[in-house]
């Protein structure tokens, strides 16, 4: 159990900055949003790529890894952009 929650938050931290980096320009939101949009995208994409069977357990799960990061870039998105409506 501590394992699964240690590796989803390395995970999410690396799905969340890859999202930022993917998405152009600048993004104001902060590492802690990040890192959360990160964790939720990991965990979400882990369960839709178990859904449809794409989940194994031998070397590097990429359709999984894949669908994680575009959820996390889409997550991104949704926040910028609601940030963005805040301060409008």
């Amino acid at each position: 159990m501590i394992v699964s929650i240690v590796s989803a938050i390395i995970i999410g931290a690396v799905i969340g900055a890859l999202a930022r980096l993917i998405l152009p320009g600048r993004q104001n939101i902060s590492i802690g949003l990040t890192l959360i949009v990160g964790i939720v995208a990991a965990l979400i994409g882990t369960a839709i790529a178990g859904a449809f069977g794409l989940v194994n357990t031998r070397g590097i799960n990429w359709w999984e890894h894949i669908i994680q990061l575009a959820l996390a870039v889409l997550g991104v998105l949704l926040v910028v952009q609601m940030q963005a409506r805040k301060t409008h």
